[in-house]
């Protein structure tokens, strides 16, 4: 994807894709990747943060003999994620009238 991606909005992105269904990073970095070029050098202290923030927990689950981090949203990630949500839409509905010549200063 050509634009750049903020870490707000990656934040967004793993609290939505989590708040589907538990998820670990290698599995969350190709979702994100669909529609940002992200490295994992970019997501994990993302993660970190999410987790340090009290909006994602995680825990150890065995897979072909190997453990692995999967991440859980909390129930304050839950309650957070209709703020991103709604500073997302209007984010996102701002650029179209930028784009579109309906908003000027």
């Amino acid at each position: 994807m050509y634009y750049p991606v903020s870490s707000i909005l990656i934040e967004f992105l793993v609290l939505s894709i989590i708040e589907k269904h538990d998820s670990y990073g290698y599995e969350i970095s190709q979702t994100i990747k669909l529609v940002a070029d992200i490295k994992e050098s970019t997501l994990y202290p993302i993660l970190k943060k999410l987790e340090k923030a009290g909006f994602l927990t995680t825990y150890s689950q065995e897979f072909q003999g190997r453990k692995r981090k999967y991440y859980t949203i909390t129930t304050e990630g839950q309650e957070h994620l209709p703020f991103l949500q709604q500073e997302w839409e209007h984010y996102k509905t701002s650029i179209d009238q930028i784009i579109e010549g309906s908003l000027r200063k």
